[in-house]
């Protein structure tokens, strides 16, 4: 057999694949620079190919290294995941759950989906794991999770399983300073030419939450770019910009300083429950079937249950098209 490499050694790959820059990847590991070249020259060597081109100016990864790039991810999860196994199965528990959120997950739908799942299975140890604006998968898409709540659109793939749990309304968050402020309710067409806080996301994603497709003729003016909610919420306190959000943001996140305001011609936001059907997990079978019960019994605040005609239009085709 060829030499493997050291998990930790990839860990260092991956570290430097995702910073592109040697000195804040040896940071992140805490282990000097020096150190760090060595052991990624050390794993060209092994593998016989090179995986970053160096310059005095910038790293990049070469096409062997983004197949490397690819597979260290999958094989370091799964080596999470053996370890936590284990020592799940020494503690009494009898299988293990990941679930995936970005900002305020399923709203107060969300603590009692959990404690509804660990009344029906206090053997199952769950995990709850944060994602940032960056991916609108939650996880999903590297498996570093089992199961998410996302926020469509989605682009739709073929590991993917996607369910709507509710839809809530979309609201126009500004400064409290902001002449926007004083306003019962407003139109998209009275923001068009407000500077917007855009979500560092892939496009389709970005352009939902900008509601770039009910501007009309108005390009979107942005003021700033962010990867969460806090740092949204930071950039539109400091006068950089407005930006759209989900209804229930204002019951976990208001703070002194932001006004919410209803946005009357807005599509609403769906909530759905997201799971990869590659691999075939009963803990994730039962958090979804837990999830659809309650969606069923209790509403969030100001949402409604998921109609024929929005489980339409929440998710898309790879190629953009509606996924049916």
């Amino acid at each position: 057999m060829a030499e493997l490499p050291e998990l930790r050694v990839l860990r260092y790959f991956v570290a430097v694949a995702e910073e592109l820059h040697f000195g804040r990847a040896a940071a992140r590991l805490h282990i000097s620079q020096p150190s760090l070249s060595v052991q990624i020259r050390k794993l060209e060597h092994m593998l016989g190919a090179r995986l970053l081109e160096r310059t005095s100016r910038s790293v990049e990864l070469t096409p062997a290294g983004l197949v490397l790039l690819a597979e260290a991810r999958r094989l370091l999860v799964s080596a999470e995941r053996l370890t936590l196994a284990t020592r799940e199965a020494a503690n009494g528990h009898r299988g293990s759950l990941i679930v995936g959120f970005q900002s305020n997950a399923a709203a107060e739908l969300t603590p009692k989906i959990l404690a509804a799942f660990q009344t029906r299975y206090p053997h199952v140890q769950v995990e709850m794991r944060s994602h940032d604006f960056s991916d609108p998968y939650v996880g999903l898409a590297n498996g570093s999770v089992d199961v998410a709540f996302v926020r469509p659109p989605v682009l739709m793939q073929s590991w993917l399983s996607v369910e709507t749990l509710f839809v809530e309304p979309r609201v126009l968050v500004a400064s409290s300073e902001s002449p926007l402020a004083e306003c019962e309710k407003l139109t998209v067409e009275d923001v068009v030419h407000e500077p917007f806080v855009g979500r560092r996301a892939p496009e389709y994603w970005r352009d939902f939450w900008l509601a770039s497709e009910c501007r009309g003729p108005y390009p979107v003016r942005l003021g700033a770019e962010v990867t969460s909610v806090d740092e949204c919420f930071e950039a539109i306190l400091s006068g950089r910009g407005v930006a759209f959000t989900q209804a229930s943001t204002q019951r976990f996140y208001g703070r002194p300083g932001l006004s919410f305001v209803p946005v009357e011609d807005l599509p609403p936001s769906p909530l759905a429950i997201a799971w990869r059907n590659d691999m075939d997990a009963q803990p994730v079978h039962d958090f979804v079937e837990t999830a659809r019960l309650l969606a069923s019994l209790d509403i969030v605040p100001s949402a409604s249950p998921a109609g024929v005609d929005q489980l339409l239009r929440d998710t898309r085709s790879p190629t953009g098209s509606h996924a049916s």
